[in-house]
């Protein structure tokens, strides 16, 4: 079976709402969409975070300091198990996030 996700139509019902791509060995792939931050939050585990549209300003805390990175199109954010992080969208955003099945 294959997908094709165009993912620049895409358009959830609210942030970060999610289009459901893959389930592999349980790694899921989801696109989301967004106009709203998130939430600090820490995954079970490791996150690739890949910004397909838009704009993103990842907050994480590193050392207990937080730390702000600027992710454009194309940019990818690998959280490893335990980053504390939230995304900040810059106006509305795609994102492909790639972690654990059934993670926050």
């Amino acid at each position: 079976m294959q997908k094709i996700i165009r993912s620049g139509a895409f358009i959830a019902d609210r942030a970060w709402g999610a289009l459901d791509i893959a389930s592999m060995n349980g790694v899921t792939a989801r696109l989301h969409w967004t106009d709203q931050p998130y939430r600090w939050h820490v995954n079970d585990g490791e996150e690739v975070f890949a910004v397909l549209n838009g704009r993103v300003a990842m907050h994480y805390r590193e050392a207990g300091e937080e730390k702000i990175a600027l992710l454009e199109t194309g940019d990818v954010f690998f959280a490893g198990a335990g980053c504390e992080h939230i995304a900040h969208p810059q106006g509305t955003a795609r994102v492909l996030v790639v972690e654990k099945e059934g993670s926050v």
